[in-house]
């Protein structure tokens, strides 16, 4: 790669970081972490391919790298430290807004979701593309895409119900 061709990778990567790694962080289910490892494994596979996406779709190519890669780790089995519902030390508590509160609820409630279902959710509605760009990434029909999408936004109106309707 040419340093015109690096300069314009450098500034693209510049330019979406923030938006490709809150994307990643959906994706994996909120772990900021997580996250942060697929935007980088997914340019390092973008600097390889630059020459022939970086001036069509860049960011449609990465997008379907980490949707791959992020459904590829949802598969592997890990057997290490595992989230817990409850730390073991209590929090200093401090002056939370609501919409970091409705955020971690929210992505709490995504990282439930299987794992199609959660990336057709996020793709169609937070990334707001069509419901075809959707099914191509996944690599499934259009109507089976829709079908993850609807049974996600389903489940996951359930499991804010049942956050914000305490059982009786």
């Amino acid at each position: 790669m040419d340093q015109g061709q690096a300069g314009e990778f450098d500034a693209f990567v510049a330019a979406r970081w923030s938006v490709l790694v809150h994307l990643a962080r959906l994706l994996v289910g909120g772990d900021r972490y997580r996250a942060e490892d697929l935007v980088q494994e997914s340019l390092v596979k973008l600097w390889f391919a630059w020459p022939r996406v970086g001036q069509e779709v860049p960011e449609a190519y990465v997008r379907k790298v980490m949707v791959r890669a992020a459904a590829r780790a949802g598969q592997r089995r890990w057997w290490g430290e595992r989230p817990v519902e409850r730390l073991p030390e209590t929090p200093v508590t401090g002056d939370v807004s609501a919409d970091v509160a409705e955020r971690s609820r929210l992505e709490a409630a995504l990282a439930q979701l299987p794992a199609k279902q959660r990336v057709a959710v996020v793709l169609r509605y937070y990334q707001d593309l069509p419901e075809g760009q959707v099914a191509d990434v996944l690599g499934c029909p259009v109507g089976t895409a829709r079908s993850h999408a609807s049974r996600g936004v389903a489940r996951l109106r359930r499991l804010l119900d049942d956050v914000v309707e305490p059982a009786r």
